[in-house]
């Protein structure tokens, strides 16, 4: 079942069960999906653009709560919020720090990056490896930690 398919069937459940948090985020989920079809040449996205394109829409999402947030707004913070719970249950399982910070290093010991000068090749390698396992703010922030000491 591809993710439209899952998609149109989470949007008539949520339709049944009144679930207004649920039907706002399946319906901006499936609202990309229409939009990456139409702009792409072959009408489908891959699985992998699929992800990103999820990823595009939780990082949006948070980026407009904390926005929300300085200016007082705590509810419309929620909405967005709510919306970001939807959207995370269709991308696959994050990593742990613990597992990314071991990749690193593993990826450090391959490219033979010894100073933060040398975290471009680090990072072209690690956002390969960790693509839509692990937030690409984290792994920056570890790359920087590593190569740093």
């Amino acid at each position: 079942m591809s993710l439209t398919d899952t998609i149109n069937a989470d949007i008539k459940t949520a339709m049944l069960a009144k679930d207004e948090a649920g039907l706002r985020g399946l319906r901006a989920i499936k609202s990309a999906l229409i939009i990456a079809k139409t702009s792409g040449a072959s009408g489908e996205a891959s699985a992998e653009e699929e992800i990103k394109m999820l990823q595009k829409l939780v990082k949006q999402r948070r980026e407009s709560a904390e926005i929300y947030i300085s200016q007082n707004r705590p509810e419309l913070a929620q909405k967005e919020q709510e919306e970001v719970a939807i959207i995370e249950k269709y991308l696959p399982k994050q990593m742990g720090e613990d597992e990314i910070r071991t990749i690193i290093k593993e990826i450090i010991v391959n490219t033979g990056a010894k100073s933060p000068a040398e975290m471009g090749k680090v990072m072209g390698m690690a956002s390969k490896q960790l693509a839509g396992k692990a937030d690409n703010k984290i792994v920056s922030a570890m790359v920087k930690e590593l190569l740093g000491q």
